[in-house]
């Protein structure tokens, strides 16, 4: 044994030593409340064996290194290129473990025909010879890359799938001004009170201060008139499907995915254009704006003097109004387009007025009201309101996909359906609580 190859092993005993005192000292940590407790002498101690260990590896490592220098230098020379390329293969047996052969020597060594025999045995081999690669020589080796590949995609090679590029989100819903409530009923009856503090309505508020005494008699209190309608906003579904095959989805994840969350997305979509423009006929729900007794604001009605109205100044009017029916408005619905002329509104001096907050990450938001854009509300109409008091949204199922193959003939066809549906229903209980403001003449 040569020097190098006595200090290698002196060093190996070495770093196992360590390495055990190691795992002792780790074996004694304490956890105690998911923490580990360690002493400060257990630390340092488990601390200087890690530097120790990292050296006596280091000085392992550099003595192999040293140990293959000194045996390569202590080879012959080779007097052919044959010669050379016979004993790098050789060594390279000798590396992998396992002895060089040809496709016949290594049929010959298999324990598959040695169970044959000589014959003894039958005709048959108990199992299959199957050629490894590590038994014969690279001369026996077939080129996998016997023919170049042809169509789209390639013959060979694993194909690296690009992500598909969904399309861009509505992220503003008309349903975050509500808050959420739930039902488990088919139908909601509800009462609307007409009037009663709104000005100029058939019920009035009487309410007055009333003295004790009127001459001789005790003093009659004023009688109010409220006046009830009876409505029903009834529950309707909103719903569509979408097929595919189920190897499709099978095979691509990510497919699924995108099926789901676009046809979740298109009922948000039917959803928020229902909220508000629903017609009431059919199963099509009553939206706000096509909801009787909801008051109205012209832009071009706003003062002129000394400077015009703004938009800005339209939806400020609007809230006056929902404020002066006692309701305070809690939201703006309108479209992109003018919500865009109302953040581009600037000073005399060309500074904006609005955008900067909104610029800056704050909640876009206009006279304290929060602010939904969205092209669900026709271009030159917003609405205000107080969402949630004056109008209410319940779900009855809330949004969910479902799958069956029991459609049609789907299921010999190993075809499904991806479903996506919601139960919903709108009543709006104080229509002079919301005000629709058109955007359609500039004041002169």
């Amino acid at each position: 044994m040569s020097s190098n190859e006595g200090r290698l092993e002196e060093l190996q005993a070495a770093l196992r030593a360590k390495m055990a005192d190691n795992k002792a000292i780790a074996d004694s940590f304490r956890v105690e409340d998911g923490t580990v407790v360690v002493s400060t002498e257990q630390k340092s101690a488990f601390d200087s064996n890690m530097k120790d260990i990292k050296e006596i590896k280091s000085l392992i490592e550099s003595l192999d290194a040293m140990k293959s220098v000194e045996q390569w230098g202590n080879e012959p020379a080779e007097d052919s290129v044959g010669g050379s390329a016979s004993a790098w293969l050789a060594k390279q047996g000798d590396v992998r473990g396992y002895s060089v052969k040809t496709l016949g020597e290594a049929f010959l060594a298999s324990a598959e025909f040695k169970a044959l025999d000589g014959g003894r045995n039958g005709a048959n081999m108990p199992s299959p010879f199957v050629l490894q690669h590590a038994d014969v020589t690279a001369g026996a080796f077939k080129d996998v890359y016997s023919a170049l590949p042809s169509g789209t995609p390639g013959s060979f090679g694993n194909i690296e799938r690009d992500p598909i590029v969904v399309p861009p989100m509505r992220t503003r819903r008309v349903r975050d001004l509500f808050p959420v409530r739930t039902t488990t009923s088919a139908v909601i009856e509800y009462f609307r009170m007409i009037g009663f503090t709104t000005p100029g309505t058939t019920a009035t508020n009487a309410a007055s201060s009333v003295a004790e005494r009127s001459g001789g008699n005790f003093a009659a209190k004023p009688q109010s008139s409220m006046v009830f309608e009876g409505h029903q906003a009834p529950v309707r579904t909103l719903a569509h499907w979408e097929a595919a095959h189920r190897n499709v989805l099978a095979d691509e994840p990510q497919l699924r995915s995108i099926i789901d969350n676009e046809l979740l997305y298109g009922l948000r979509l039917q959803e928020d254009a229902q909220i508000l423009n629903g017609d009431g006929t059919g199963e099509n729900l009553t939206g706000i704006l096509n909801t009787s007794g909801v008051q109205t604001y012209d832009w071009s009605a706003g003062s002129t003097s000394p400077v015009p109205d703004t938009k800005a100044d339209a939806i400020r009017r609007a809230a006056t109004l929902a404020f002066l029916a006692y309701y305070e408005p809690t939201g703006v619905v309108l479209h992109p387009n003018d919500w865009e002329d109302i953040e581009l509104t600037k000073d005399t001096n060309g500074q904006y007025l609005v955008a900067v907050s909104v610029a800056l990450g704050g909640e876009p938001r206009i006279w304290r009201m929060p602010v939904v854009d969205t092209p669900a509300i026709s271009e030159g109409t917003a609405l205000i309101g107080a969402f949630g008091t004056g109008a209410q949204l319940y779900d009855r199922e809330q949004a969910s996909i479902r799958i069956s193959e029991q459609h049609s003939d789907f299921f010999v066809r190993n075809a499904i359906v991806v479903l996506a549906e919601e139960r919903l229903a709108l009543a709006v209980k104080r229509p002079e609580s919301f005000v629709a403001v058109t955007f359609d003449a500039e004041p002169s």
